[in-house]
């Protein structure tokens, strides 16, 4: 008897599931489904409670969409990835099972869990890996002598020529089966903390909900709303991603039934948010050929070398949104408070972070994880070394955002910063930026600090740190 066994990861969903696909191409096998809870590694990679609650939830809507088909989803609980491969090569054999089917992650920690699967099972079990959570495999996007681009805009480029030629293509959720086996394992709370939020319904069909509303709804208007954190322009469809409940390629179709040119005209809306999944893809495939960028190391070597200041009352000013600017404390509070950002506060605040307070930008990338419901070590490492111009096709050191000049620019009445900062909701628009130069700040009782450096100076010295850095030469690893 054939018994098939889908390893369930970043990837709860049914629907385009090349790894659960392949399990039940067989109409005589049996098919079950496993995950493996890992509480010990998910601390070390600092999920956040809110991603807890979020896979959790997930995991239960899984569980009745298996059912449905009659396919029972097992669950068991390690510490860390070491455990769960002892525990899961005894379950294969308990359970005389024939092939292994699971849908590839591409970080570094991983890939070594699944290399180590691979060769327990050696032998006794097939081990079958599928490529998921990209729109094109990493590899397949490559110069012409074979390695991976550095930089994204010809990455971009060569990867809608493959695009076009080569449409990644959706899979159809798996017909009912009956495996004879009406078992449901109990999905007791895993050992994490959870944290809920009421802005993220579970489920597939949530997820596909609000990828169809914004592309037939929101999509004309998102090269210009994307920008302005106090309208709902962007798709907030990252934490489906994140945990594989939605698909790019689910993602991709709906984008070219909605805007058909979307590949053809670069200055088109759809193309606009295209570019940001292939950004996403980007990445991921840099992670493949540089897992050093898994390891908290920056990708430009010389950058090893600045100099970080080492300030807890700095930092935890910025962490707690009590920087003295508006749109930095703003932004910080509603990460905390919701367990999202908006994206292009998000490289304001890291850019603060990094260049004004001269803070190592581990402790911000550390920060978001713990903090974001979407949090996604490839993206999140990706901005994060952008913004601190330490990683590939980073912004340049000398580029620092002003954040007065950034608050003005996106939020230029208030809409956000008052939201976020309520202590702020009478300071008349003139000052709102500078709140300190109001002139009834101090008759009014206004409390709200003033700024904690002074960004002209902050600038300066960045500017010197990175200059001594850079002129000292490239850092072996081990600095």
């Amino acid at each position: 008897m054939k018994n098939h066994l889908v390893w369930l990861r970043n990837d709860l969903r049914i629907l385009d599931n090349p790894a659960l696909s392949a399990a039940c191409s067989q109409d005589d096998a049996v098919v079950t489904a496993l995950f493996i809870a890992t509480p010990g590694q998910w601390k070390a990679h600092d999920m956040s409670p809110r991603q807890g609650d979020f896979l959790m939830r997930n995991l239960l809507a899984l569980q009745h969409a298996l059912e449905d088909r009659g396919i029972p989803l097992f669950y068991h609980q390690c510490d860390d990835y070491a455990a769960a491969v002892k525990w899961l090569t005894g379950f294969c054999r308990q359970r005389r099972v024939s092939a292994l089917f699971y849908n590839y992650q591409y970080e570094y920690n991983e890939q070594r869990r699944d290399r180590a699967v691979e060769h327990a099972l050696e032998g006794h079990v097939v081990c079958q890996g599928f490529d998921d959570g990209v729109l094109l495999p990493p590899g397949s996007v490559v110069t012409g002598d074979g390695k991976m681009y550095k930089v994204y805009t010809p990455f971009r480029n060569a990867f809608i020529q493959r695009l076009s030629q080569d449409p990644p293509q959706c899979l159809p959720a798996p017909a009912r089966r009956d495996n004879g086996e009406k078992l449901r394992a109990a999905l007791e709370p895993f050992d994490y903390p959870r944290q809920e939020t009421d802005e993220y319904p579970a489920g597939e069909e949530a997820a596909l909900r609000r990828l169809r509303e914004f592309c037939h709804h929101r999509l004309a208007e998102y090269p210009q709303a994307r920008n302005q954190p106090s309208q709902d322009g962007t798709s907030r469809l990252s934490a489906y991603l994140t945990l594989g409940i939605l698909s790019p390629s689910q993602c991709y179709h709906r984008l070219i039934a909605a805007c058909p040119q979307t590949l053809e005209h670069a200055d088109s809306e759809g193309f606009c948010w295209l570019n940001e999944l292939i950004w996403r893809d980007f990445y991921r495939h840099i992670m493949v050929y540089y897992p050093d960028v898994c390891r908290h190391r920056p990708f430009i070597p010389w950058t090893r070398r600045v100099a970080w200041r080492r300030d807890d009352e700095l930092l935890n000013a910025w962490r707690q949104g009590r920087t003295g600017f508006p749109i930095v404390d703003a932004a910080m509070r509603q990460m905390n408070d919701t367990g999202w950002m908006h994206n292009r506060l998000r490289m304001i605040c890291a850019s603060f972070l990094v260049k004004d307070l001269l803070i190592d930008w581990r402790e911000g990338e550390r920060y978001f994880m713990r903090r974001l419901i979407d949090g996604d070590l490839a993206s999140n490492n990706g901005g994060w070394q952008w913004a601190a111009s330490t990683g590939t096709d980073a912004a340049p050191y000398f580029r620092i955002f002003n954040p007065t000049t950034q608050g003005r620019k996106f939020d230029e009445q208030g809409r956000f910063i008052r939201r976020w900062l309520p202590e702020l909701a009478s300071v008349p628009d003139k000052f709102l930026h500078e709140p300190y130069l109001w002139p009834l700040a101090e008759q009014t009782g206004l409390d709200y600090p003033r700024p904690i450096v002074n960004h002209g100076q902050a600038r300066q010295a960045a500017l010197a740190a990175y200059q001594s850095a850079k002129a000292q030469g490239p850092a072996s690893p081990r600095e």
